[in-house]
């Protein structure tokens, strides 16, 4: 094993591998209108290739890997796929991000493929506003898919919550009183700029930092970071089952505990979610006799990673919105 590092010392033990660009929500800060394919653009990659492809990262020492879209469980084969990562050598931590529209239903087979960990997208616990913003109302059926993981007993539960200004950005008591008997991880999340978003992101951007002040001030203390974290700033608090994180893109020093890749789901190799150009890994993934050859790619290509994004210059790479790459 060849531990993937950077010229600046950052290692990447975890990847996030997006397994399709589709996505079934209209969330306003991402796909307003909707889903729409791209005429000419090859289809997601395979089994067999996304099967190579985590063999390759195996090889360099990731462990840790999230199953991203798009909305993964719009891919069929989804249970086969997260079967596939969960047998690869050195992976021990499998998990998923999904907007929970399956969750109820497919939670056990999930969970049977070797499923440890979900974040479900929830950015608002008032009905209404989540149906605004997502363009769905599903948010009861969401939460009780929640409600079934943690009776489940799934290792880490957690919610994301993208932070809008005039949108959702006044629940912090109801999260609380969520978080009070629900022993999951809320994660606040800074509305980032992106391709397509820019008039959205001026009308609707709030600085993380602000929620983060008025945990603070209400008593929640900080948790060390652990060394795989992702890249939440995370806190408890002794009156409450949860916890809350806090991701702060454009806070001083974000990425210098940056530990993770990305792989889209045509097989480019992205160094940044908002980096300015892709790796293509998909002609590296057609044999298994190919898999010096792609282990060595991926190396040699850590080297052009930059040491921060520049979404605080207004740059915001070749991802149009969030879908394409991820998130």
């Amino acid at each position: 094993m060849i531990p993937l590092a950077d010229r600046y010392g950052r290692r990447f033990p975890y990847l996030r591998l997006s397994i399709t660009p589709v996505c079934n929500f209209r969330c306003t800060y991402c796909l307003p209108h909707g889903y729409h394919a791209e005429t000419g653009v090859a289809g997601p990659l395979s089994l067999e290739e996304i099967a190579r492809l985590l063999c390759g990262f195996a090889e360099l020492g990731m462990h840790k890997l999230r199953i991203t879209g798009g909305e993964p469980s719009v891919r069929h084969d989804l249970t086969d796929v997260l079967r596939t990562a969960a047998a690869t050598p050195g992976v021990t931590s499998l998990a998923m991000t999904t907007n929970g529209t399956l969750l109820s239903r497919r939670l056990g087979e999930w969970m049977d493929a070797g499923l440890n960990a979900i974040n479900v997208s929830v950015d608002s616990l008032d009905r209404a506003a989540f149906a605004r913003i997502t363009g769905h109302d599903r948010l009861d059926d969401i939460l009780h898919g929640v409600e079934m993981a943690l009776a489940a007993g799934l290792p880490a539960v957690k919610l994301n919550a993208v932070l809008l200004r005039g949108v959702n950005d006044q629940e912090l008591p109801r999260w609380l009183d969520y978080l009070r008997d629900h022993a999951v991880g809320v994660r606040f999340i800074e509305l980032m700029q992106t391709g397509d978003n820019l008039a959205f992101f001026r009308d609707h951007h709030v600085h993380a930092e602000t929620l983060e002040d008025e945990i603070c001030e209400q008593g929640w203390q900080a948790l060390p970071r652990a060394a795989d974290a992702g890249p939440a700033r995370e806190y408890r608090h002794p009156g409450y089952a949860g916890r809350i994180g806090i991701i702060a893109p454009y806070s001083k020093d974000f990425c210098a505990g940056c530990n993770r890749l990305r792989v889209t789901a045509t097989g480019d190799l992205r160094l940044c979610l908002f980096g300015e150009f892709g790796i293509p890994l998909r002609p590296l993934l057609q044999r298994d006799e190919q898999l010096d050859e792609l282990v060595s790619a991926i190396g040699g290509q850590i080297g052009r990673k930059e040491q921060g994004h520049y979404l605080h210059l207004g740059r915001t790479g070749i991802s149009p919105h969030l879908a394409s790459t991820g998130g």
